[in-house]
């Protein structure tokens, strides 16, 4: 499994297309449209969501709610290309001078420069708009098609904020995964802690008004995930190693760990493994879940928890400076329109494309040409692993 973006932050559209999806399984428009109503929801946002109204067409790889087997093809339209058509068209101009809104200015925090150092590109519009976070929407796509399987499978995956600018959410770890999605659903910030995510929001409006921006930690949470998936034998197999990989490559993103993750370099052994233990309803299972559901690079059968860091958005409305590539003359970075903090945005990219990257190590593991198929092995699975 797996798939492939196309598309500029204000072309005309973003493409996604999924390969690899088993036969007949439900999937709907509203199963991807929940998905990225969500990721434009958020305090902190910029004023980009207001014009994006994001909704999917799917155009291929599904017929009557039923994937069939074939490429899954999803358009998300940009609104705003009615405004930027003579500046991201594609039609030949008849005088490069001519470009409109050209960057020649790299921003510090962005791929402007580096971009523009591989291609050769002396307009860095060429490089800021595919390297904009706008095209975590098209991810978020291709992950909801990978939560509506894992669903169906039952396995539930849920992301939110842990921490925005330093201020940390108390653990509640009685909280059920159906409270977590509620909770953070109705938060502004996606925190599961009512107090934190006030002074959070707060934080935001500061950054805001002082014209900075402000990052954070989130954190994805997976129940109903069977021991096994993944695999010790190769280093490319291996599903956190895969998970993490898929965490760091959204924008921003600058770190990842799992359960207690890099607090576990301050303890000893004794207070980070997990010890094992047995009964007749469950198999085996964890007392503890330190460890965040990965032993070897395979899923343990507890929940999986990951946590992804993401730096403050580098684009500020008290710009840094950087130097202009055409004159070599010290400047104030180019400003793009921006968030001052995407931290609860980033939590909902998060959630899914660590989904499409276990959805993708549970077709590896069983035979999947059609999903009822794929059900059925996944429950004889559960049952042998239950009576090992």
């Amino acid at each position: 499994m797996r798939y492939l973006t196309a598309g500029e932050s204000h072309g005309k559209q973003l493409t996604t297309i999924v390969e690899g999806i088993p036969a007949l399984m439900p999937l709907t428009s509203e199963n991807i449209n929940d998905s990225l109503l969500r990721r434009q929801k958020g305090h902190g946002r910029g004023k980009r969501m207001q014009i994006e109204k994001d909704l999917v067409d799917i155009a291929g790889g599904v017929r009557h709610g039923y994937t069939l087997g074939s490429p899954i093809a999803m358009v998300i339209r940009n609104d705003d290309f009615a405004h930027w058509e003579d500046i991201m068209g594609e039609d030949p101009i008849e005088n490069n001078q001519d470009i409109r809104r050209k960057v020649t200015r790299p921003r510090p925090g962005h791929a402007d420069l580096n971009g523009a150092l591989k291609y050769g590109h002396r307009d860095m519009r060429n490089i800021l708009e595919r390297s904009s976070a706008r095209e975590t929407a098209a991810r978020v796509a291709a992950g909801a098609v990978a939560k509506t399987m894992l669903s169906h499978l039952g396995i539930e995956i849920v992301g939110y904020v842990k921490e925005i600018a330093g201020i940390k959410a108390k653990e509640i770890e009685t909280l059920s995964i159906k409270e977590k999605m509620e909770i953070s659903e109705a938060s502004p910030v996606r925190c599961l802690d009512e107090n934190a995510g006030q002074e959070m929001m707060d934080a935001i409006d500061i950054a805001k008004k002082d014209g900075d921006s402000i990052g954070g930690v989130c954190e994805v949470y997976i129940e109903g995930m069977p021991a096994g998936i993944g695999s010790y034998v190769h280093y490319d197999r291996k599903l956190d190693g895969r998970i993490a990989g898929a965490v760091q490559s959204i924008n921003a993103f600058k770190g990842v760990e799992f359960g207690i993750g890099f607090e576990a370099a301050r303890k000893n052994g004794s207070e980070v493994h997990d010890e094992i233990a047995w009964d007749k309803e469950h198999g085996y299972y964890r007392k503890t879940n330190r460890l965040g559901g990965f032993e070897g690079g395979m899923s343990t059968g507890m929940p999986i928890v990951v946590k992804g860091v993401m730096k403050p958005i580098p684009t500020l409305y008290k710009p840094l400076q950087s130097v202009d590539i055409e004159t070599k003359e010290v400047f104030n970075a180019s400003i793009e329109r921006s968030d001052s903090c995407a931290v609860p945005a980033a939590a909902v990219v998060m959630e899914h494309v660590v989904a499409f990257e276990v959805a993708k190590g549970i077709l590896e593991q069983f035979p999947h040409d059609q999903f009822p198929k794929l059900q059925d092995a996944m429950k004889a699975y559960r049952e042998e692993l239950r009576c090992f």
